[in-house]
C-alpha cells in the first residue's frame, strides 16, 4: 500500500483495510491537533489508489471492513468518489462496511442526496469531530464552524441513513470554560443525536499552537478530578436513548463503554465512585493518543 506521512484512523477500524484517498486534512487548522501540521493537503491520483486497490485484492481478502484516510475523505469531489466507490465493490465485494472521517464543511458540501448516493454503494459510517458544544472553545480553537452548523451536518448524516460516530475532547475548554463546555456539549450532543459518542481527553502536544498557549499561561489543562467532573456534567445533559457512549480512548483516565439511556445512572455512579478515590485512574505513563 502507498501510505503517506501519519495514517490515523478511529479505534473501531483496528481490522479495517485502510485506503489512504487523502493526505492530512482539508482544514488542518484545529489549535489543539498537530497529526497534519506541515502536511500539504492532496486528494492522491487515481492511479495509485487503483493500485492499492488491486493490492488489497489480492492481500486482504479476510477483512471485511474498510476505511478511507486520511483526515477528510468525504472532501473528494462527488464524481470521484462514486467512481471511487464503484471499484471497492468491484474489486472488494467482500466489503460489508465503508467509513471516513468528514468535518462540517465537506459534510454541508454533499446533498442529502448524494450522501444517499454514496451510502447505497457501501459507505455506511461517518466519523465527525464535535470536540466541544461550546461556541466560544469552537471559536478558540479554530474548529472552522460553530454549533449550529456541526448540528446541520450531522443530522445530514443521520437523514442519509448512516451511521454517526462523534468524538468530544475533555479538557479543551480549558479551566475556565470547562463546566460550560461540558454541559453545552452534552446538549448538542442530544440535538445531533449520534449513534456513537467517543470521549477523549485532551493532551496538549508539543507541535500545537495550544501548547504555546499553555506555555504562555493563556490555556490551561484542568487537572484529573475536573476532567471527571467535565465528564460527569457531559454526561448529565446527554438525553439520547439508545447511543453508544464510550470514554474507552488510551487518553482518558477513566476507562467507560456503555449505553445511554440504559445505562446513564451506571455511569454516573462510577464517574462519583472516581471522584472519591474508590476507583483506580489510568496512571499517566499510561495515556497515550
Amino acid at each position: 500500500m502507498h501510505y503517506q506521512g501519519n495514517i490515523i484512523r478511529p479505534p473501531s477500524e483496528a481490522s479495517s483495510i485502510i485506503l489512504q484517498t487523502t493526505v492530512g486534512c482539508s482544514h488542518n487548522k484545529c489549535t489543539f491537533c498537530g497529526a497534519y501540521k506541515g502536511v500539504r493537503f492532496q486528494i492522491k491520483d487515481d492511479s495509485i489508489i487503483d493500485a492499492d486497490l488491486d493490492f488489497a485484492a489480492r492481500h486482504c481478502t479476510r477483512l471485511k471492513r474498510l476505511f478511507l484516510a486520511d483526515g477528510d475523505a468525504l472532501i473528494i469531489p462527488q464524481a470521484r468518489l462514486m467512481s471511487m466507490f464503484h471499484k471497492i465493490r468491484e474489486k472488494l465485494p467482500w466489503i460489508r462496511r465503508i467509513a471516513l472521517y468528514a468535518n462540517t464543511k465537506s459534510i454541508m458540501a454533499k446533498s442529502a442526496s448524494q450522501l444517499v448516493a454514496l451510502q447505497e454503494l457501501g459507505l455506511d459510517r461517518i466519523y465527525m469531530g464535535l470536540e466541544s458544544g461550546h461556541d466560544p472553545t469552537l471559536a478558540a480553537i479554530n474548529k472552522g464552524a460553530d454549533c449550529r452548523k456541526m448540528i446541520e451536518a450531522g443530522r445530514r448524516i443521520r437523514e442519509a441513513g448512516l451511521f454517526l460516530s462523534v468524538t468530544v475532547l475533555l479538557g479543551i475548554g480549558g479551566i475556565v470554560n470547562s463546566q460550560a463546555h461540558a454541559k453545552a456539549t452534552g446538549q448538542v450532543l442530544t440535538e445531533m443525536a449520534p449513534n456513537q459518542i467517543a470521549a477523549l481527553t485532551l493532551m496538549v502536544l508539543g507541535n500545537t499552537p495550544l501548547y504555546s498557549d499553555a506555555l504562555a499561561g493563556t490555556f490551561q489543562l484542568p487537572d484529573r478530578q475536573q476532567l471527571l467532573e467535565e465528564l460527569k456534567t457531559m454526561v448529565e445533559n446527554i438525553h439520547v436513548d439508545r447511543v453508544q457512549f464510550q470514554a474507552n480512548h488510551a487518553s482518558n483516565y477513566l476507562p467507560i463503554n456503555a449505553r445511554l439511556g440504559r445505562d446513564k445512572s451506571k455511569i454516573l455512579v462510577l464517574i462519583d465512585k472516581a471522584l472519591a478515590g474508590a476507583v483506580p485512574l489510568t496512571p499517566d505513563a499510561l495515556r497515550a493518543l
